[in-house]
């Protein structure tokens, strides 16, 4: 408190008692009563200056600080698999009822297996397992604590990033509980196997197949490939200790359209424990078609390398990528074309792509001739002021021609474009809007429209290579982004008749994934229908078992999850409202758990963690000495800390209390001495 609010209080106080004395003894007797009341009245009157004045006090608070310990529990099914469940479950229960550890730190529990959550239960049902989301994620929450982690786990990880990579920027100390031993036995087990997801028919298609033996003696199997019961690949296989691995390579005869199903094996040895990891199935879908698509363009940019990419990710299609003047000799080889930035030189391919009514999806950007493509066509007019902007995307929840998923199109770089308004003639669906430093503004950035029976598209904007890159920022994989340019192409690709219910699904699932099946319908306008009651009803074509489930909404689309279902050939049908629209078709879930894959703990991957992060591993069997040594850590000390918080005056409730007493005993003085 400066001193000259210390002036204003002692002056506050001078005031305060001459107002008192004046009102109380001039031209009046003198006596007690009147000292009494003078003395209320000058408290009232010191006290409200003190208000107004309203001095601030520093409040000094010390208190304890404890170190956090984050226990994160492996609830997938490999635990269980190798016989770890209880041992993990008597680890737990041993940290819960520890009341030293409880004393020396704040305790917090999680469980894991695809996702990390707080742990609620551990019931060791995860189908697949992350472990680098844990680091991902406590890395955010615990960033500026003190915060070691006990990672009770087998080390065994099915999906995501390697953690062995993710723990190098996690910055505190890793205990891993090793569920499991390092007994070696002899194991044959397919590692990895590749294929494309589809073929097309009367091909071979290729499959890749990696087998790893782990043991000492020489040993000799067999690869056995079947489908159904036939069996349409076999080879001899020879396996030693310093010869522990062979990759096989082979061809397979695509003959038959729809979902082939096969299953590789490797014959096992008489002295394998596991055999669930000796066989994977896999399934490929012939098709007859394949759709060919045309990038045109006079110009050189990355956009068009990036756009042939994610066309080219589904096996279903193909590019080209060409001159107008080639484009227009073999322009019966392809369904869709797309017409990159149009300048002059595109006059003859829009004009015939105009009289023959074929489908196109127009990209423009900074160096597109508006004017010329303002008067190759009558759909839209781009107003030309020779100036270019860049334009954010913001994705239409409402957009309901096909199914698309938020692919996080906020944090996705802008697209340079030509400034000015687009006049419309035709109706048209915006699919993403324009959005200029965060303010959403009602144009169109990426649109499609029917007219006439053709499908167009229009992408107002250059650069969608980066989009490709920060989508797999985002998500480290190019599929999400891929898909989305995917769902466009076939759209655009196809003259089909419009559907007022549509399904996005795949022909065939593996069965310890997550299987999703999601749904638009709409109402006789046409319009998003969030509403509607649909249902799935799934037919097992091996035991004519019939299952019936409900969709629920998700945003401007319907899903039904089916990840329970059990490994089987399935036809379904979706309904909607009862019968007012269906559509029916089939898929095939695969009889493949990945996490029963495993026979031991990964242990030196999780002692290499430890090592890496100045933390300690401990088997199982010998975890007691663990709370021995968080507890004596010195790293892991109760800080005693203090915060000093500046409170002013008008925040003590009190000073108000005493002020209303005040008043109140003076006016009750008075009163009783017949002075009002």
């Amino acid at each position: 408190m400066d001193s000259t609010v210390v002036l204003y209080i002692i002056l506050s106080g001078v005031a305060a008692l001459v107002l008192a004395l004046f009102q109380y003894f001039y031209k009046s007797k003198k006596s007690r009563l009147n000292l009494v009341l003078s003395f209320l009245r000058f408290l009232t009157y010191f006290f409200i200056l003190l208000l107004i004045i309203n001095p601030k006090f520093e409040k000094t608070t010390i208190f304890n600080e404890k170190p956090n310990l984050v226990i994160a529990i492996d609830n997938s099914e490999s635990i269980s698999h190798l016989d770890q469940d209880e041992s993990a479950l008597k680890f737990l229960d041993s940290i819960r009822q520890n009341s030293t550890l409880a004393n020396t730190f704040d305790i917090e529990y999680y469980s894991f297996g695809k996702d990390i959550k707080s742990l609620d239960s551990v019931n060791f049902s995860d189908t697949q397992s992350d472990i680098s989301k844990v680091f991902s994620s406590l890395d955010q929450i615990y960033k500026n604590t003190i915060a070691p982690i006990v990672l009770v786990t087998d080390g065994n990880q099915t999906f995501g990033t390697d953690y062995e990579f993710q723990t190098s920027n996690y910055k505190q100390p890793i205990y891993p509980i090793i569920l499991g031993d390092t007994t070696t036995f002899s194991d044959l087990k397919i590692q990895q196997l590749n294929v494309n997801k589809y073929a097309y028919l009367k091909n071979r298609f290729p499959v890749e197949i990696f087998v790893s033996y782990s043991g000492n003696a020489n040993v000799n199997s067999q690869l056995i490939i079947t489908s159904g019961s036939s069996r349409v690949y076999s080879k001899n296989l020879d396996f030693s200790k310093t010869d522990n691995s062979q990759s096989i390579n082979l061809t397979l005869p695509a003959n038959r359209v729809g979902v082939n199903s096969y299953i590789a094996r490797i014959v096992p040895l008489n002295s394998e424990k596991n055999t669930v990891n000796n066989s994977k199935p896999f399934a490929v879908e012939v098709i007859d078609q394949k759709t060919n698509v045309a990038i045109v363009s006079d110009i050189s940019h990355p956009d068009l390398g990036a756009l042939k990419n994610a066309i080219e990710s589904n096996e279903q299609r193909s590019v080209s990528i060409l001159k107008p003047g080639t484009f227009l000799r073999t322009k019966d080889n392809y369904q869709l074309a797309i017409l990159y930035q149009p300048n002059q030189a595109f006059r003859t391919v829009m004009e015939d792509m105009n009289i023959t009514g074929a489908n196109k999806f127009i990209i423009a950007g900074s160096q597109t001739q508006w004017g010329f493509l303002n008067n190759i066509q009558n759909y839209y007019r781009q107003e030309i002021t020779s100036q270019t902007e860049e334009y954010q995307p913001d994705l239409n929840n409402n957009y309901n021609t096909f199914i698309i998923d938020d692919l996080d199109f906020s944090s996705f770089p802008p697209l340079l474009s030509e400034f000015g308004d687009l006049a419309f003639n035709v109706p048209y669906e915006t699919l993403l809007y324009k959005q200029i430093n965060g303010n959403i503004i009602q144009e169109p950035l990426l649109l499609t429209f029917e007219e006439n029976n053709r499908r167009e598209g229009l992408l107002l904007g250059e650069n969608i290579w980066k989009w490709r890159a920060q989508s797999y920022l985002n998500t480290k994989s190019f599929q999400q982004f891929d898909d989305f340019i995917g769902k466009l192409v076939q759209y655009l690709a196809s003259n089909k008749q419009r559907r007022r219910l549509n399904l996005n699904y795949e022909s065939f699932y593996n069965g310890n994934g997550n299987i999703i099946i999601t749904a638009q319908f709409f109402n006789k306008n046409y319009e998003f229908d969030n509403k509607a009651l649909l249902e799935i009803i799934l037919k097992d074509k091996a035991t004519d078992k019939t299952t019936i489930l409900p969709f629920v909404i998700r945003q401007n689309n319907y899903q039904v999850d089916l990840s329970g279902l059990d490994p089987a050939e399935y036809s379904f049908t979706v309904r909607a409202n009862n019968g007012e629209a269906t559509q029916s078709g089939g898929l095939t879930i695969l009889d493949y758990n990945v996490e029963q894959q495993f026979l031991n703990a990964n242990v030196s991957k999780l002692q290499n963690i430890a090592a890496d992060s100045q933390g300690k591993s401990y088997f199982i069997n010998n975890s007691e000495a663990l709370a021995f040594d968080l507890i004596n850590d010195s790293r892991y000390a109760t800080i005693q800390k203090s915060s000093k918080n500046i409170v002013p005056l008008i925040d003590f409730k009190y000073l108000l209390a005493l002020i209303a007493l005040s008043l109140a005993i003076e006016w009750f003085t008075r009163k009783y001495n017949g002075l009002i």
